[in-house]
């Protein structure tokens, strides 16, 4: 079993490699690599964080924007944030 360090490297790595092509879908803003609760086990998967502007159903998506459900066997997690806006505190 990877160590804590090791499976995050590989996540962060996966995230890396895919981020350009997620980025190209349509509704994707941002991409990360996080944790999200692990089906009623109390622990935390890791996994690739993908932020669209909308969650959608999958019928309601063309088959070349859909997020698949893991890359090289890291789960992905949609998070909806909607529209990302730049703040500069430096110009308030």
């Amino acid at each position: 079993m990877p160590t804590a360090d090791a499976a995050y490297e590989k996540a962060r790595a996966e995230k890396e490699r895919h981020t350009k092509e997620l980025m190209s879908l349509s509704n994707v803003v941002g991409v990360g690599v996080g944790r999200k609760p692990a089906a009623g086990q109390g622990l935390y998967d890791l996994t690739i964080v993908v932020y669209v502007r909308k969650k959608v159903q999958a019928s309601e998506l063309d088959t070349k924007d859909m997020i698949p459900a893991e890359i090289n066997g890291i789960p992905t997690d949609v998070i909806e944030i909607g529209e990302p806006v730049n703040y500069d505190a430096n110009n308030k």
